[in-house]
């Protein structure tokens, strides 16, 4: 709960350093002293949007911090996830904005984003303003609180826990029949690309063979002529290579035995002399062979078409790129001839998890179903004493056409405050102060469902007053009874301030340059006079002053 709050050059605040309590407290004032500037630097710290506007004018820095018990809240799991930490029952949010648009968050002294403050502020915290009375209207926040009366954790985790895999199979389904009909229609060209391609029955590296073969084929002539000529330049019976170095040899065998050094150079030039007498008669089968054949070149010119038409209609540039592609038709085909079986087996997978979820959802609804007799039961109890004596207070559950995250049921608040009137929709029928008082009911069940520690009111009595006012005031003042919560109410009704076990005012001040907000908590004749000017006004009469004494005395 929240024990200490310190603000510094906030709005209208120049200074404020005040302690609050367990159990019920109000907080009183005129209209413009700063109530509503209060909540709005506590909001702050619950992670709100930081406004440099906030910043008292002529200051450069603001400072919010306040101090929380959270013994026995269990905390500490979700701080240590935070990487934060803690020591102690003691915990402290701070939050400073400066005049140039830098905000800062800290919790116990450790840097934390807006987003930390949230999720640790949702477990403090709980700041009812009287736009909220809109949130009746809306269909999830009735379901949070069936679920939250519910205490429906465990079986809305394991139905959610179904529905997104339900969810998932299903778009998985409907992605693979879509897949498998498209690919149908093109079936047949996919057939046909296929076909061409395996007809062409083409083998890697074939092009540059081909390519090769068709520059041989081309300059068949020259290449013949060229060859023979070499060969004939090695071993012509005059001038020839072979010749010469055949000569040579003899020649240094004739002085080896005068000249030793002779016979290896002799050994050398014989050697050179059986290379190219290899390389001659290669030479010359090569010459053999080679010939100009037309039928040959018409196949490979024919073939090198073929296989540069299918690059160019599939914009590729190899035969690798082909058979890659070949391989992928023969893929994508493959896939169509099974797919009916995958999305056969994707469909008995649907109806299986179809069929948990609806068990999932049957649990859950079974809960919600009991909880919502218990809030009926529950409603009506607290709201006949607030001035309904012919309450009727439904919970209907429907059942949605389609499952949907939060499971299979439709929740609907039906209200009647008339003597035989049909309930209806409550946002549809229900006054303002009617409204004020089914949330406070509703409020005061959930506090006792979920242990929160600090609840405020702002201005939760609106359009009622009087005796009504005054049973508002003891549903507060019984949430706070509980010795882990605080229940905080600013009121403008003296029924309601009077129950309150501390009672806080606030109020302005001018000063000859600046206007500042100040609160102070009330003391015994302080608390009289302040609930006496709430009855009677500004001038202080004795019977205000006695009424106000029996009030408190209440």
């Amino acid at each position: 709960m929240l024990n200490h709050l310190y603000i510094k050059n906030y709005a209208l605040i120049e200074t404020l350093d005040i302690d609050f309590h367990q159990g019920f407290s109000v907080i009183t004032g005129e209209t413009g002293a700063g109530k509503s500037i209060l909540l709005g630097a506590i909001a702050l710290l619950l992670g709100e949007r930081a406004d440099t506007k906030s910043i008292r004018n002529g200051e450069q820095r603001c400072t919010i911090e306040a101090t929380f018990d959270i013994e026995g809240m269990n905390l500490e799991p979700l701080l240590q996830q935070m990487d934060i930490d803690q020591e102690g029952h003691e915990c402290i949010i701070r939050r400073e904005l400066t005049a140039t648009g830098k905000s800062r968050a800290f919790i116990n002294d450790t840097p934390a984003t807006v987003a930390q403050l949230k999720q640790l502020g949702e477990h403090l915290i709980d700041i009812h303003s009287q736009h909220q009375n809109l949130l009746l209207s809306k269909e999830d926040f009735q379901l949070t609180v069936l679920d939250t009366l519910a205490h429906n954790e465990k079986e809305k985790s394991a139905y959610q826990k179904t529905f997104r895999a339900y969810t998932q199979t299903a778009q998985q389904l409907e992605a693979l029949k879509a897949e498998t009909q498209r690919m149908k229609e093109e079936e047949d060209y996919l057939n046909f690309q296929h076909q061409k391609l395996e007809e062409a029955n083409l083998a890697a590296g074939e092009d540059e063979e081909l390519e090769q073969e068709q520059q041989m084929l081309e300059h068949a002539e020259d290449i013949k002529r060229n060859l023979y000529a070499a060969t004939n330049t090695l071993d012509a019976e005059q001038g020839g290579v072979l010749n010469a170095l055949r000569a040579a040899h003899s020649q240094l065998n004739a002085i080896r035995s005068v000249y030793p050094q002779a016979e290896e150079l002799a050994e050398r030039i014989d050697s050179c002399r059986i290379e190219l007498k290899d390389v001659c008669e290669e030479l010359e089968t090569a010459a053999e062979q080679v010939e100009y054949n037309p039928e040959r070149q018409q196949y490979v010119s024919e073939r090198l078409s073929v296989i540069y038409e299918l690059e160019h209609k599939h914009h590729v540039d190899s035969i690798a790129a082909l058979l890659q592609l070949q391989s992928e038709l023969a893929e994508k085909i493959s896939h169509i001839s099974h797919s009916d079986e995958q999305i056969n087996d994707l469909t008995q997978a649907l109806s299986k998890l179809q069929g948990e979820l609806q068990q999932r959802a049957d649990a859950l609804t079974q809960k919600r179903a009991k909880a919502a007799r218990m809030v009926e039961k529950s409603m009506m109890e607290m709201l006949i004493p607030l001035g309904m004596p012919n309450i009727k207070f439904v919970v209907r559950l429907d059942p949605r056409e389609h499952p949907a995250p939060s499971g299979q049921d439709k929740v609907t608040f039906l209200f009647s405050a008339n003597k035989n009137g049909m309930p209806q929709p409550l946002t549809q029928v229900a006054s303002g102060g009617e409204m004020a008082r089914v949330m406070l009911s509703l409020k005061a069940l959930i506090s006792n469902a979920t242990q929160l520690p600090t609840i405020i009111f702002d201005e939760i009595d609106t359009g009622v007053s009087g005796q009504i006012a005054e049973r508002m005031a003891l549903i507060m003042q019984q949430m706070g009874k509980d010795e882990h919560r605080q229940v905080v109410s600013i009121t403008h009704l003296p029924q309601i301030a009077a129950k309150g076990h501390h009672h806080y005012r606030v109020y302005k001040e001018d000063s000859d340059d600046a206007t500042n907000s100040h609160i102070t908590e009330l003391q015994g004749e302080q608390r009289v006079e302040e609930i006496a000017h709430m009855l009677s006004g500004a001038k202080l009469s004795d019977a205000a002053l006695n009424n106000a004494r029996d009030l408190l005395s209440d």
